[in-house]
């Protein structure tokens, strides 16, 4: 195995992909014990997943997107001085710009995916690169790349690391215990998506949403339901709240995303589409996990573990690559199109398995970590 002092992993897609990258993080530090590794992550709250990681020795945050260019380039210079042996760029970061910051921090060795844009230019950028396959999940996709550092022995079943505090496991348990949570009667939802790109036509309508919720709470008289999310979903949150008006229906204002974590581990079922807080069910091991199919579900970023389920989009029909791939772009389609796919997944459908599911004596172990 090539021998390293420095690696930095490049995070700078959605706040999931970072969660993807911790199982990468941990071989990272199985494979070189020695070394100093960081991470570089675009949003706040991917910086804030990786935090009390015992894997990393540094995490450096920076908003590139609203960043003036001359602050960018400051930025990236601090880092260049840091004179990194290795970056790895990990999936599924498709746009070129993530490249160029890869090259201008200037590891000696750059690691990334092969995507449907790669040109010559691309080659330039990076050092070492394999092709991405969309077939087997994005911790997969990042395992690949160790190879091509040396012998490695990837995990067999890698699993999401999340590290959370006292505080934030105390705070999660007092909102539980107001609120009378408990894993046999208690469903999560969250019901936005991400907000980059087109990703928020991606959304179950919200009238679904609110009809769910009257269902729910009329055929299962201790049922709680508590909505996850931030301010982009304030408007849907307050607009449930009108129109519901039950004191089972809880829309809790978690301090930041690692609360909203802890609070996961107190529900029995959580509902979604592909969105970060999938993923943080996934880590939380929710017992039972149920997401709606969305025109962006591809095996890269399905939830990882086994035991949760799906709900087809007769919409989508299979066509997932049609309308989604990592290359940058947005999901193709009109918003009436999109719309009318997401639309296309009933209430009834939904029901029938969060009824189902509910129904079972949920398994109540967590994750240690």
């Amino acid at each position: 195995m090539v021998p390293v002092n420095r690696i930095l992993v490049i995070a700078l897609s959605g706040i999931g992909d970072t969660l993807i990258a911790t199982p990468l993080l941990r071989q990272l530090r199985a494979d070189h014990p020695s070394a100093r590794i960081e991470a570089l992550v675009l949003w706040p709250g991917a910086a804030s997943l990786l935090e009390h990681n015992p894997h990393l020795d540094a995490v450096h945050q920076h908003p590139f997107l609203t960043a003036s260019r001359m602050e960018s380039l400051r930025f990236v210079a601090g880092l260049r001085r840091r004179r990194f042996d290795v970056s790895i760029n990990i999936h599924t970061q498709g746009r070129r710009e993530y490249r160029w910051i890869a090259r201008m921090i200037g590891a000696r060795r750059r690691l990334s995916h092969e995507y449907e844009n790669q040109s010559w230019l691309d080659r330039c950028l990076v050092t070492d690169s394999l092709p991405q396959d969309y077939t087997v999940h994005g911790a997969i996709n990042n395992q690949r790349l160790l190879a091509l550092l040396g012998p490695t022995s990837p995990d067999s079943n890698p699993r999401y690391e999340l590290y959370l505090n006292g505080e934030e496991q105390r705070w999660a348990s007092n909102y539980a215990a107001a609120h009378e949570f408990t894993p046999e009667h208690t469903l999560g939802i969250h019901a936005g998506s991400g907000g980059t790109k087109n990703l928020a036509l991606r959304r179950w309508p919200a009238d679904h949403y609110l009809e769910l919720t009257r269902r729910l709470l009329a055929e299962m008289p201790q049922l709680r339901i508590a909505y996850f999310g931030g301010p982009d979903e304030a408007a849907l949150h307050a607009r449930i709240a009108r129109k519901v008006d039950s004191n089972r229906v809880f829309f809790p204002v978690t301090p930041t995303v690692r609360h909203a974590a802890a609070l996961l581990g107190h529900l029995g079922a959580f509902l979604s589409v592909d969105t970060l807080f999938m993923h943080l069910a996934a880590a939380m091991r929710v017992p039972h996990q149920v997401v709606i199919e969305t025109p962006t579900m591809n095996p890269p970023i399905l939830p990882l573990r086994k035991d949760w389920t799906l709900i087809p989009n007769p919409g989508v029909g299979g066509r997932n690559l049609d309308f989604y791939r990592y290359d940058g772009r947005p999901i193709a389609g009109t918003p009436e199109e999109l719309g009318r796919i997401m639309a296309s997944v009933s209430v009834d459908a939904v029901f029938q398995v969060l009824r189902s599911r509910l129904a079972r004596d949920p398994d109540v172990s967590r994750p240690n970590g």
